[in-house]
């Protein structure tokens, strides 16, 4: 089996309210390997995009250790996380968050423009992209003329732009219907498998669960195999 490309070693997430600690991440181990997609479950405000957030290098923990294609990350300056996190990660999140004033192909090229690649490398890509989601006939249109389905397509091959190695995904159909939902979802395990993806899924939605490779369960800080 090829090595882990995330893994949490003993991670800690403390929130203090008041005189109130809240313990939502209680010494938490994750490994998630190349080309697998994991279902993270759990009741709502269990602490499912807490985890998510810190294993990103969004939010920083309170112990344990946080390792990215074999770099500790923990103690790392905010700089070097940012390069990180550009480099190596994806994210995908309920909303899809895709800039208006831009067309799909735009929100496409602009993250790729960003990293250093040429504007006709970036449209290549995003055409690709576009193409392997069933929108390439949509790339001409601006968010406000896209379905719900479509606008998230389009934020799921946005995060995949970049070629990151981890796609950190929180609730990515929670807006959508249940066919839209599952139609999506075909697209997301064809292109972590296809781009072999590390995938960490945050999810309600059982069904599409029970389509991963595996399940976490994440109740009262505690991370356990379903």
């Amino acid at each position: 089996m090829s090595n882990a490309v995330l893994s949490l070693k003993g991670l800690k997430r403390t929130f203090h309210q008041g005189t109130e600690t809240l313990h939502v991440l209680r010494d938490v181990d994750l490994d998630l390997y190349p080309g697998e997609l994991v279902a993270l479950v759990g009741p709502s405000g269990s602490g499912k995009s807490t985890l998510l957030q810190t294993a990103g290098l969004l939010e920083r923990s309170d112990g344990g250790e946080v390792i990215i294609d074999g770099k500790h990350c923990a103690h790392l300056n905010d700089a070097v996380r940012t390069q990180i996190r550009r480099e190596v990660l994806g994210f995908v999140y309920q909303f899809h968050h895709l800039l208006p004033e831009f067309d799909a192909e735009e929100n496409i090229i602009l993250p790729q423009m960003i990293s250093g690649k040429s504007f006709s490398d970036a449209r290549v890509r995003s055409r690709d992209l576009l193409n392997e989601v069933g929108i390439l006939d949509r790339a001409s249109h601006r968010p406000a003329r896209l379905s719900g389905g479509e606008q998230q397509r389009v934020a799921i091959v946005r995060a995949l732009a970049n070629k990151p190695k981890i796609l950190l995904a929180d609730e990515p159909t929670g807006n959508l219907d249940e066919h839209t939902a599952g139609a999506v979802f075909d697209n997301l395990i064809q292109l972590v498998h296809q781009e072999n993806l590390a995938a960490l899924i945050a999810t309600h939605n059982m069904d599409l669960a029970q389509r991963m490779d595996r399940t976490l369960m994440l109740h009262e800080g505690y991370l356990k195999a379903m």
